[in-house]
């Protein structure tokens, strides 16, 4: 393996959580389809995430200015809300 290594910073799935309050359900489904950054096995029973990913999702997620709809709420043009 030639070249220079970069480090990098792991973190668990307690972590993850803390950063990121999602379900891991959620999370997982993210995954699959490519919209959150992928696990790394570390053992056949532990993952975990690289940081500067997850830090770069956040951010992308800031950006992109995504505004989740509040459950039971429709846009109703003629409601006096």
């Amino acid at each position: 393996m030639g070249g220079k290594v970069k480090s990098k910073t792991l973190i668990d799935r307690k972590k993850l959580h803390a950063m990121i309050p999602l379900a891991e359900r959620t999370i997982f489904n993210m995954e699959q389809r490519g919209d959150f950054p992928r696990r790394i096995a570390l053992t056949s029973r532990n993952v975990a995430w690289d940081l500067a990913e997850i830090e770069e999702w956040i951010e992308a997620r800031k950006v992109a200015g995504v505004v989740a709809s509040r459950p039971g709420r429709y846009d109703n043009p003629n409601s006096s809300d």
